[in-house]
């Protein structure tokens, strides 16, 4: 019950940090926070603890093509933000991530060896 609050307090932490960023002359600096590993590291641990490392190593290298989405996401937001309000930025911004995260989830299970 201690980790499961231990892990409540730093997703806590991450947004409040990320609030104070916002609200500073380097706001900018906010799009980093949520790019620090604090859930890698807490997902790294729990498999690599409950896993076998060969384990770890397919959770690490599929974090790496989890990226894809991630940029495809702030691709589509730098793009939409030129036409539409915020709503639709973000909005259409999540739908493109989504759609990029379902592709990555089929090809993953349907070309990675030994998995499914």
């Amino acid at each position: 019950m201690l980790a499961l609050f231990v892990k409540c307090l730093l997703g806590a932490f991450a947004v409040l940090l990320i609030a104070l960023l916002s609200k500073s002359k380097s706001f900018f600096i906010s799009g980093l926070v949520p790019l620090f590993p604090t859930f890698a590291l807490i997902a790294h641990y729990i498999v690599g603890t409950e896993r076998s490392m060969d384990d770890l190593r397919v959770t690490i290298l599929f974090g790496l093509y989890s990226l894809i989405p991630y940029a495809a996401y702030l691709l589509s937001a730098y793009y939409f933000s030129y036409r539409y309000n915020l709503f639709w930025t973000l909005s259409l911004a999540t739908f493109v991530w989504a759609s990029f995260a379902a592709m990555l989830l089929f090809g993953w299970t349907r070309f990675q060896p030994g998995m499914a």
